[in-house]
């Protein structure tokens, strides 16, 4: 036995429903994150190119085209995307408000890391994850925080 480990005691853990809503609200945040990467990127890509076409989003996104194919066939399912025969992905007004949403919440975690010294690379890296589980009470500490700076 490693004598320089030091065993603590367990903590205590929190009532059944706080850890059961707790683990919730995080399945919630990971089957949603993916619709946000896309619709995020779709209008980034209609911004930038005038087009968003899943050969380009699967490239960006670094999956298969059938994996690109599959998530945007669930945009659309939602209601956030439609697309159109030889053309690229387009979204809905619904799929705007989600990736304009999804887009402030990045560069608001992306800037309140960089206030605390993460490296710029670091902090968009990591900004992909922690966008889609911060609640909107942490986010309106961090812009409060962001502006006291």
């Amino acid at each position: 036995m490693n004598k320089s480990r030091v065993l603590r005691p367990a903590p205590d853990l929190p009532a059944e429903e706080a850890q059961a809503a707790r683990f919730e609200k995080a399945r919630l945040a990971q089957s949603t994150a993916v619709l946000e990467d896309y619709a995020e990127l779709i209008s980034d890509l209609i911004a930038s190119e005038g087009e968003a076409r899943p050969t380009d989003i699967a490239r960006r996104l670094g999956v298969s085209h059938a994996t690109a194919i599959k998530s945007i066939a669930r945009l659309k399912r939602e209601g956030l995307a439609t697309s159109k025969l030889y053309r690229g992905v387009f979204l809905t007004p619904n799929g705007e408000t989600l990736a304009r949403r999804v887009r402030t919440r990045h560069r608001l975690v992306v800037d309140l890391l960089l206030a605390v010294g993460v490296p710029q690379g670091a902090a968009e890296a990591d900004a992909e994850g922690i966008e889609h589980h911060v609640s909107d009470e942490t986010l309106r500490a961090f812009a409060e925080f962001l502006d006291r700076k």
